[in-house]
């Protein structure tokens, strides 16, 4: 006797829930789940990680994410701009955002996050902007006035990518960063002063360790100039805030479900919530108690969770691979394992080369052995043969990377 397909119904559709769905549909050919999937922008998900390059030539068709067949898959239902408004957990319902209630045998929550903007005065004057999704990208395009100044609020990786964004649009931009450096969260010190220069070589005005104060207004009430906490004022015909997101767990409390110390729907390693029918994954997902905000993190909470639908045996999630490699304005950047050397008596062996404008930075145990992280600024070839190495000994790859002959 044939079962009637039980309902998944996921809200959000950003990358981690897109790989939820694909998963799905991979390991369920026999079609024993219907997927409704309610995503609150006006297109399907896209490549969020790529999201400059929409400015530098690729369009939102080009970004968008693999999915051979879903348009036609009787399986998957996608309900653009539309979203849950309400869980109703004891009826096993939600509402959307169009007044629709929908049915579910399982709910994952796959929600996101959202930019965090600082509330400083004139935060949300005319020609202020986030840099989260493409419709933010299409304003920022149409606000942007080639030769003139921009403004970013914020120094971290989305930041410097914001920055690009302004600089390919023809604009002199200006980032401004709390911390005493670039990038804090994955470069230290010495590799902060190498990518500051760097970058400051390709046009970037940074502005470290300086707190915003306000945006300041013109005679057209639009955002003219920022104010920091120094007194300096930049002008500014385009401000971006890029300082930071928090997860989008607005639909917790109303639903009774709990969240982590920072936010975030609490989950347990299998990112369950404590209600069996409800998961959460991705940027809005509290793994006992942390959100990660990386694509590879919401990738293996998103396949973990299809095992699970479909009762396959399902890795828990362990320590999320945090290392990052990237090219901003054309200089590249890689961070991995203990990059910071906060293992307790771990040693830093570093090398810098001012004349090629490179930094680098290993962290090995106290027996000098075994890798435990590192930092590349400027050049990141060996990012590749290091990343396997976390907690192993060193490798040859390692000893050449510190030598002066290198």
């Amino acid at each position: 006797m044939t079962h009637p397909p039980r309902t998944l119904v996921l809200a959000g559709h950003g990358m981690a829930g897109h790989r939820l769905v694909e998963e799905l549909r991979a390991l369920d050919p026999a079609g024993s789940w219907r997927v409704v999937v309610l995503a609150e922008e006006p297109r399907p998900a896209y490549d969020r990680v790529a999201l400059s390059s929409y400015l530098d030539g690729r369009s939102a068709a080009d970004l968008g994410l693999p999915a051979p067949g879903l348009s036609t898959d009787p399986r998957v239902e996608v309900r653009l701009a539309t979203t849950v408004a309400s869980i109703d957990r004891a009826a096993r319902t939600v509402t959307t955002t169009a007044g629709d209630t929908v049915g579910y045998d399982a709910l994952v929550l796959a929600t996101g996050s959202k930019p965090f903007i600082p509330p400083v005065p004139g935060h949300d004057l005319p020609g202020c902007f986030a840099y989260r999704t493409l419709t933010d990208l299409d304003a920022i395009r149409a606000a942007a006035v080639p030769g003139r100044p921009g403004v970013v609020v914020g120094g971290g990786l989305l930041g410097l990518e914001a920055a690009n964004a302004l600089r390919l649009l023809g604009m002199e931009p200006h980032v401004v960063e709390l911390a005493p450096r670039l990038m804090p969260l994955q470069v230290d010190a010495a590799g902060g002063d190498v990518l500051g220069r760097r970058i400051a070589e390709r046009g970037l005005h940074a502005h470290c360790g300086v707190a915003t104060a306000s945006v300041q207004p013109g005679p057209d009430g639009r955002a003219s100039a920022v104010a920091l906490a120094d007194g300096t004022a930049l002008e500014a015909s385009v401000v971006i805030f890029s300082a930071g997101v928090r997860p989008r767990d607005e639909l917790a409390a109303p639903a009774g479900l709990a969240t982590g110390e920072r936010g975030g729907f609490l989950v347990d390693p299998l990112c369950r919530t404590a209600d069996d029918r409800v998961w959460a994954i991705g940027e809005c997902a509290a793994v006992s108690g942390r959100c990660y905000g990386l694509a590879a993190p919401g990738y293996r909470m998103a396949e973990s969770v299809a095992r699970q639908l479909l009762d396959l045996p399902a890795a828990p999630f362990g320590q999320a691979d945090m290392s990052t490699r990237l090219k901003l304005l054309g200089v590249e950047v890689a961070s991995f394992g203990d990059a910071h050397a906060g293992t307790p008596g771990s040693l830093e062996l570093s090398r810098l080369d001012e004349t090629q404008g490179t930094y680098a930075k290993l962290v090995l145990d106290a027996d000098c052995r075994t890798l435990l992280g590192g930092i590349l600024v400027g050049d990141a070839r060996a990012y590749a043969d290091l990343l396997p190495f976390v907690g192993r000994p060193a490798p040859s790859t390692a000893h050449r990377l510190l030598s002066p002959a290198s």
